[in-house]
């Protein structure tokens, strides 16, 4: 439930959560009706509400998703940070009451062992999405970043790059969001993607060449096992945790009370599942998920695409595949870290991370491309061959660069299996999961516009941009709010009646989404963007 109210002359944009209340995401001085501003200002003024710093940390600390259950919420610091100093600083810089509501505490050095739920310290302020994600989290900070930048908040925009190598510093990987049941995986790798926007503003060489060392222990973090699988040379999605997902447990549920994890039993129990040997991931005997769909399920939650059937039913087998997602961008880091050297005067550095670009290039071209369907698919290095599901991902070798212009042609002849009245849906099978059809989702509508634009489909590129953001803009008028998702047959943001697993609101905010339609507005023609400005899409 949502509603926006007046406040002390601002307009407060608030969200209720089932388990912890109300929560500010959003607020402006001047206000964020959709009747009363435009949808840039609506973005530039929402940049305000959703950041987070240490003078409003006890706002930080509230997470809707797991609310603290003694009135304190927690906050940890890493394991090699200095407790002392932080509280010494958090004291100076917070009033005594708002002080008085946060439990420091300081985290063990081995990060698997299981914590209090809390949020883990960053020492630069940041943006969150918005809703029930009132924290950091790791691809959303790259298209916030991007909006933010595009709207000329360069300091923010640096620090939200500051604090994922902080967290590589601290807690050993740019985290899936930064709370402690997070702590265990990452997200989809756009590092060096803000480290390099910040540094095109910038110019500081002294801060990129610092930025080197976090850099490549992120990418062995991705290159090294058990991410690595040395069968193909290739990278996967694994979380080490084991176990139900907290924040599943403690926020997903029905309105019969049921978990998600419920749902997904229901769902073993009643159907037949060909997609993979089901044996391995729910106990028919004891009607039970096996300790080996926890694992799918978690590692599932580290592709950012949670949940989707892509790697079958709840993608509980993503942990035998090579995803085209995730080696697509790591692509793009080995390009972008080459890239860095080359600034940094490091020539031989430069070519081997060149090398090992190229390389996975080749890879992905032998065993991910389907000459068939004309498609790129996600591999299944256990079973050695692709699986044929249809999934917004094939546009990610189109944007970074690794398609042949054949290759590129092929995908977009599949533009109508994904176009749709108000953009591209993620994939062409209705599975109830938010990442599935019929919804469309601001990142990868972003990135699909990137990889047409760079191989010269301005048309279908500006056709896609026309489409979605007229669904935007036209939910913005009647919302007041952009939202994290939207159906993309029926042009709607009410989305909650086809979702039946994971999470079923729509969350008000909305970081990428407001990042993305700035974005792809600048780059459409001077007459598509009036039309679209007055609802002639």
């Amino acid at each position: 439930m949502r509603f926006i109210m007046k406040w002390r002359g601002a307009t407060v944009i608030c969200l209720r959560s089932r388990l912890s209340g109300w929560l500010i995401i959003a607020c402006s001085a001047v206000g964020c009706m959709a009747n009363s501003i435009s949808i840039f200002d609506y973005v530039k003024q929402t940049w305000a509400g959703l950041t987070r710093s240490h003078q409003t940390l006890a706002v930080a600390a509230a997470d809707p998703k797991i609310p603290s259950q003694n009135g304190r919420a927690v906050v940890y610091v890493g394991p090699h940070e200095n407790l002392a100093r932080i509280e010494k600083q958090l004291k100076a810089e917070l009033k005594p009451a708002d002080f008085a509501k946060i439990d420091l505490r300081q985290l063990p050095d081995d990060l698997s062992q299981p914590q209090t739920p809390g949020l883990l310290y960053l020492p630069f302020p940041y943006v969150v999405p918005g809703g029930r994600f009132n924290e950091m989290y790791g691809w959303d900070s790259f298209f916030i970043q991007m909006g933010l930048l595009r709207d000329g908040k360069v300091d923010l925009a640096r620090d939200m790059a500051r604090n994922h190598l902080y967290e590589i510093q601290q807690y050993g990987k740019v985290l899936n969001a930064n709370r402690t049941y997070y702590l265990t995986r990452s997200q989809p790798p756009f590092l060096t993607e803000m480290v390099l926007a910040v540094f095109r503003r910038t110019k500081d060489l002294s801060w990129l060449r610092d930025s080197v060392p976090s850099i490549e222990a992120y990418y062995r973090y991705w290159t090294t096992e058990p991410h690595l699988t040395p069968e193909t040379g290739l990278s996967r999605f694994i979380d080490p945790g084991d176990g139900p997902a907290p924040e599943v447990v403690a926020s997903e549920h029905d309105a019969r009370g049921r978990t998600d994890y419920d749902l997904v039993r229901e769902y073993f129990r009643s159907h037949k599942v060909s997609d993979y040997d089901a044996s391995q991931y729910y106990d028919r005997a004891s009607d039970q998920l096996t300790p080996l769909f926890y694992k799918g399920d978690r590692s599932m939650r580290e592709s950012g695409f949670d949940p989707s059937s892509r790697f079958g039913p709840f993608s509980a087998d993503i942990i035998h595949y090579n995803p085209v997602c995730l080696n697509s961008l790591l692509y793009r880091m080995e390009q972008q870290t080459a890239e860095i050297m080359e600034l940094l005067h490091r020539m031989p550095d430069a070519e081997q991370w060149r090398r090992r670009a190229a390389v996975r290039a080749d890879r992905m071209n032998r065993l991910m491309w389907d000459p068939r369907d004309r498609l790129y698919y996600d591999y299944n290095f256990a079973s050695r061959r692709i699986r044929r599901y249809r999934f917004l991902t094939t546009f990610y070798p189109l944007w970074v660069g690794i398609a042949t212009s054949e290759q590129a042609a092929g995908v977009v002849s599949n533009l109508p299996v994904f176009a749709r009245p108000g953009g591209l849906q993620t994939s062409d099978f209705r599975s109830g999961d938010q990442w599935d059809a019929p919804f469309g989702w601001a990142p990868v509508e972003w990135i699909a516009v990137q990889g047409l634009r760079r191989y010269g489909y301005q048309t279908e590129a500006n056709d896609v941009s026309m489409k979605f953001l007229s669904l935007l803009k036209q939910q913005y008028d009647r919302l007041g709010t952009l939202e994290e998702k939207y159906d993309v047959v029926d042009r709607t943001a009410n989305v909650g009646p086809k979702l039946r697993y994971g999470y079923n609101t729509n969350e008000a905010g909305f970081g990428w989404t407001n990042a993305v339609f700035t974005c792809l507005f600048d780059e459409l023609p001077a007459d598509d963007q009036r039309r679209l400005m007055i609802g002639r899409e």
